[in-house]
């Protein structure tokens, strides 16, 4: 769909694609746009990433499992878990715990200490599956997207974007919070 046939629909008298009309109903509808899309990307993209993981060789990981050990690959450097958790945005430490404790069991991550920090870190085998999910995600997902023509620069310009509106988000969960 372009943006031309949003247009189209909209002047048809359908109004913006969103989830829950009451919340479109506001003073920025288009927020609720968004977040109707990110839903569904959220879940696309959940799927994606563990059916990406199955065919590399490890089924059964959750899409936090998931992220977590691409975090702990990161760069080559050994993590804790506060910075597994900033990076990745995550509040419940104890969800962290648990992802890290099971790539434990599979051999794909190990810990250690330094002093009183306990540190992760990616071993060979982990590093292996790293490997394979990328060469999976380049054949069935880059190269699908390549051929949309979209730009690097776009793609970008987007996640910077979605990286400030977090941003708005945690802010609001905070404020929320002491409501």
């Amino acid at each position: 769909m372009t943006d031309n046939d949003d247009q189209e629909l909209n002047g048809a008298g359908i109004g913006p694609i969103v989830s829950s009309g009451h919340l479109a109903s506001g003073a920025l509808p288009a927020l609720s746009e968004v977040e109707f899309g990110l839903t569904m990307l959220n879940q696309a993209f959940s799927r994606w990433i563990v059916r990406c993981m199955a065919a590399a060789g490890v089924p059964d990981l959750s899409p936090l499992d998931i992220l977590v050990l691409h975090n702990v690959n990161h760069r080559g450097k050994s993590k804790t878990m506060a910075d597994i958790c900033l990076v990745l945005n995550i509040e419940d430490t104890h969800t962290v715990a648990y992802a890290l404790k099971k790539l434990e069991k599979l051999d794909l991550v190990e810990s250690g200490r330094r002093g009183k920090e306990k540190l992760v870190v990616i071993t060979e085998k982990g590093s292996d599956i790293c490997a394979r999910y990328a060469a999976v995600r380049e054949e069935l997902l880059v190269k699908s997207v390549l051929s949309t023509e979209v730009s690097p620069e776009v793609l970008s310009k987007l996640a910077a974007r979605i990286r400030a509106l977090s941003g708005h988000y945690d802010q609001a969960t905070r404020a929320a919070a002491s409501l």
